[in-house]
């Protein structure tokens, strides 16, 4: 079973397990808590009442007064009420009063006039001075058909000489019980419906969490330029995320450390020999004029190598260690074009090569300028370096589906097939024609510039000559006037 699968039936068991039991105990405790109620009502009812007809019990003129004649009308009075929606037509208290040995003298209902009732708990009681009250059903077998009864005392100053009772069935109280058990159970199935969309938000949020911070982690374990995903402020997700681009910092560090230590260290053998050599043989006096000239250039190139290759190696270590672009802006193409041909002037005349630019050299791309210019000008040098003498450069910008692309294309001999997947990688290239031969440093910060503005560099041969391609994604190129 998937993780988000097991948190959310963990999640919608506690909720709906905890939603179940508190209406179960709400359901259950709702028809007790109306009975109490419905107690407390028919107990301060019996109280008035009986203080009511206690002066004709002391007089003994209660059965032909008033109050009997009122009390025997009670069950024909008619009601038109609406009550919470419950529609009430007549009255469905009974009363009965009974004197001092349990004989009824008037009964609301006119059933039990004349009756004994001593034995009757709510009479009986109350004829003892305790609390009256009996619970008896119409009909045995029916549970519904109970009737609660509640007596209060009518005295004589200590002397209790009656007992007063009312009667109200639980049949009369069990409509509201049951519309209140009805919305309460639509509320709760309501309330269960949010709690499994909530249930569903919070694990698919959850769920979506670590599948970021997973995505994250293996491409820190691939050495991915990827950045860390952003969580609220001070949550366990944020500090795992911390974690891990802490860890991969102190790794990469290291790594890079060591690997740049033993490139750099094969790198300087070369020139660093070539200066030694010279050195030694310049300590010759001996030596003749022009041959001491010749030396002396060679620890000047080799020295100004050596500076090269420092500086493009502090460049590329600082750009393999950024994350994300400081100073984005829109930048038309043939502007990138333009400064970067400035640059190489130079070169260009000294093969006595042309360059130009075609296709929509309009459109724009957002990003660093000195960053898409270098990257530019280390393309656009390999291509000038690798052409024929006299031919044409050709830069080429060109919208497409997915985006911006510039083609640098020149005419010249192919790269061998074994050489193409490791042109990019630090310190790989290949002899020039002049027979110098690069730090392979150049295509590897064209392609770091790419890869930190979501684009890629791809090189290839073409029929004629090589072709590199810069492409960037849709979302970084915009149409220009």
């Amino acid at each position: 079973m998937k993780l988000g699968l097991r948190l959310f039936l963990g999640y919608f068991l506690i909720v709906g397990l905890t939603a179940w039991l508190s209406l179960k105990l709400v359901l259950d405790e709702l028809k007790p808590v109306v009975r109490q109620v419905s107690e407390e009502n028919l107990v301060e009812l019996a109280q008035t009442l009986a203080l009511v007809v206690q002066p004709s019990m002391q007089r003994g003129d209660l059965v032909g007064s008033d109050i009997a004649r009122q009390l025997q009308t009670l069950a024909q009075t008619r009601l038109d009420a609406t009550i919470w929606r419950q529609h009430k037509t007549r009255l469905a208290l009974r009363i009965y009063i009974t004197d001092a040995n349990g004989i009824v003298l008037i009964d609301s209902s006119g059933e039990a006039v004349g009756k004994d009732f001593s034995r009757w708990n709510d009479v009986f009681l109350t004829l003892r001075g305790e609390y009256g009250v009996r619970s008896s059903r119409l009909t045995p077998d029916d549970e519904q058909s109970t009737v609660m009864h509640v007596a209060a005392p009518i005295r004589d100053g200590d002397k209790i000489i009656g007992v007063l009772t009312v009667a109200l069935p639980n049949q009369s109280t069990q409509p509201y019980i049951d519309a209140a058990r009805a919305t309460l159970l639509r509320y709760g199935v309501v309330l269960l419906g949010f709690s499994l969309l909530i249930g569903v938000g919070f694990t698919s949020w959850l769920i979506w969490s670590l599948r970021q911070v997973s995505h994250y982690a293996l491409a820190v374990s691939d050495n991915q330029k990827l950045q860390p995903p952003q969580f609220a402020r001070g949550t366990e997700l944020e500090k795992l995320t911390d974690a891990l681009e802490t860890m991969r910092s102190k790794l990469e560090g290291k790594d890079y450390v060591e690997q740049y230590v033993h490139t750099l260290t094969h790198e300087l053998k070369s020139p660093l020999a070539a200066i030694q050599a010279a050195t030694e043989l310049l300590a010759d006096a001996q030596m003749p004029a022009d041959k001491r000239q010749q030396f002396l250039r060679s620890i000047h190139e080799q020295s100004e190598r050596l500076h090269q290759l420092i500086q493009r190696l502090l460049e590329l270590a600082k750009l393999e260690q950024r994350r994300a672009l400081e100073h984005r802006e829109t930048l038309p193409v043939s502007v990138l074009v333009e400064a970067a041909i400035g640059q190489l002037t130079a070169l260009l005349s000294a093969k006595q090569l042309h360059w130009q630019l075609t296709g929509a050299p309009t459109l724009a791309i957002s990003g660093e300028r000195f960053l898409l210019e270098q990257a530019l000008v280390n393309v656009l040098d390999n291509a000038i370096a690798f052409a024929d003498i006299g031919s044409t450069v050709c830069i080429d910008a060109q919208q497409t589906a997915s985006g911006l692309v510039i083609d640098v294309r020149n005419d010249g001999p192919p790269i061998p097939d074994y050489a193409l997947p490791r042109l990019g990688e630090r310190f790989y290239s290949l002899p020039r024609p002049d027979g110098r031969k690069g730090s392979g440093l150049g295509l590897r910060f064209a392609r770091e510039v790419m890869t930190l503005h979501g684009g890629q560099l791809t090189v290839q041969n073409h029929a004629t000559g090589v072709l590199v391609s810069l492409r960037f994604a849709a979302a970084d190129t915009f149409g220009a006037d």
